[in-house]
């Protein structure tokens, strides 16, 4: 089997409180291969948000190892650090993100020229991805003039485009209706199997559903991983999501 697109090798990340100390993660394992949709669940605080902001970079561990395509994120300068995120790396953030002052399509194109791509390649890259989440006719809207699912759609355009290996995604149907956010996870699923590998944090069953594997976090500690719909069930059954 190839490499991990995303290992984690005992990640631990703890936040200091005054003199008392939070443990987010403890000695997380993780690996994600291309092809594969991974989807972390767990009761608020479990340190799923945290996971993944440490496994695209946005944060660093206490200790551990990440490797993103092979590259371990500690040993790279800044600017090398940015331009793995720039390049391998899509987001769905929750609180999305998206720069007020620019069109959908030119939030969706902003990461590929900053990566240098030519404006003309880049927001024809960013028009196809707007497609790929329906939103095509909103390309020349501003957020200020779209509806909370609208940009939401948008956001998930911005982490599809370009040659993405990594997709992570903090709960990114929470704005839509049932329908679209169904045809987001289909969107998701799509790109892991033409190659990309992703995690998904949801509290939704449902959602975890279109994953291949379910791994549960609480207190910053994996204590289970299982197939979707059983493990899902596992979890409502003893009240874990939150």
């Amino acid at each position: 089997m190839s490499s991990p697109v995303l290992l984690l090798s005992g990640v631990t990340r703890e936040h200091r409180q005054g003199s008392s100390v939070v443990h987010a993660l403890c000695g997380i394992d993780l690996a994600v291969h291309a092809g594969e949709l991974v989807a972390v669940m767990g009761p608020s605080g479990s340190g799923k948000s945290t996971l993944l902001h440490i496994a695209g970079g946005l944060d660093t561990p206490t200790a551990g190892q990440v490797l993103v395509e092979d590259r371990d994120l500690a040993t790279l300068s800044a600017a090398a650090g940015a331009a793995v995120r720039r390049r391998s790396v899509g987001y769905v953030f929750q609180d999305l993100n998206l720069l007020p002052s620019l069109s959908a399509v030119e939030n969706v194109a902003l990461p590929r020229e900053l990566d240098g791509v030519r404006s003309r390649l880049a927001r024809r890259e960013a028009v196809k991805a707007l497609e790929e989440v329906g939103v095509a006719d909103l390309a020349h809207r501003f957020p200020d003039e779209m509806s909370g699912g609208q940009q939401q759609r948008v956001a998930i355009a911005r982490a599809l485009v370009g040659p993405r290996r990594l997709l992570l995604a903090d709960e990114p149907t929470g704005a839509l209706d049932s329908a679209t956010g169904e045809e987001v996870l289909r969107v998701l699923r799509g790109r892991c199997e033409a190659g990309a590998a992703g995690v998904l944090v949801t509290h939704e069953a449902r959602h975890a559903a279109w994953a291949d594997r379910v791994v549960f976090l609480r207190d910053g500690v994996v204590v289970d991983q299982s197939g979707p719909i059983a493990g899902a069930e596992s979890l409502l059954s003893t009240g874990g999501a939150a």
